[in-house]
């Protein structure tokens, strides 16, 4: 488990003692693709194949396993050869995570269509499944976990950004040959447009959280026939565009 312990000094009831805590282990991953196009992030070393997949279906970069040549892992560093041909051709393939300005790349939202359905009391059980296998938040609580789901198989990572975290959940789903039309991911997070769009291009129709939508989710949303599921708390949730996904007990 990617975990240190560290000295503190923690403060509670009006008292102050040395303690040890436990922190996540993070490095800077390097991304580089076809040698000149590099993303460097903060992230958990491990899952890098899933991630380096994920991130490259998500970012709009490949449409199948096929448009990618080669993938190396030497540490942190990620070296990943794709079809030369989607990179000139793509508008959107500069990053549309939050730190990459996804606001002016995200051009188009292709409908996702999909008459998968999952029960709400799925749902529920499956948020506290999440936090049940969130091991490394656990013991840190600095952490974000996603899950992803297909025909009964639930595959949860942890990383210290959602961003990765989501990449590594679908990046896995490729690897394995899920049906991502009929599967829904869950994750503890907010859902705004840069989460969101990551669904549309991965073809999976539901995205499920603990937290809110905010607006620009909402609209990516209704573009691209998302269903969002917020509020995954307690016995209570709100499903957002094309309810009919969500099956009530």
């Amino acid at each position: 488990m990617k975990i240190e312990e560290i000295d503190a000094i923690q403060y509670k009831d009006n008292q102050a003692q040395n303690v040890k805590e436990n922190v996540v282990q993070d490095e800077t991953v390097t991304l580089t693709i076809n040698g000149n196009i590099s993303r460097s992030l903060s992230a958990i070393e491990d899952s890098l194949k899933e991630f380096a997949i994920g991130y490259l279906f998500n970012e709009n970069m490949v449409k199948s396993l096929n448009d990618i040549k080669n993938i190396e892992i030497d540490g942190p560093q990620i070296r990943v050869e794709i079809d030369d041909t989607l990179l000139k051709t793509n508008e959107t393939v500069l990053c549309s995570d939050s730190a990459g300005g996804w606001r002016s790349k995200i051009k188009e939202v292709n409908p996702v269509e999909s008459d998968f359905q999952v029960h709400v009391s799925e749902l529920i059980d499956r948020i506290e499944e999440l936090k049940d296998n969130a091991e490394i938040w656990q013991a840190t609580g600095g952490t974000h976990v996603a899950g992803i789901v297909y025909d009964g198989q639930f595959v949860v990572k942890e990383d210290v950004s959602r961003h990765v975290a989501v990449d590594k959940v679908i990046g896995y789903g490729i690897l394995n040959g899920f049906d991502l039309n009929h599967s829904y991911v869950i994750y503890s997070g907010r859902m705004p447009a840069d989460m969101v769009i990551k669904m549309t291009r991965a073809g999976v129709p539901i995205l499920a959280s603990n937290a809110a939508p905010a607006n620009s989710g909402y609209n990516i949303a209704k573009k691209g026939n998302i269903t969002l599921v917020g509020f995954l708390r307690g016995n209570r949730c709100n499903v957002y565009n094309n309810q009919n996904r969500v099956i009530f007990d």
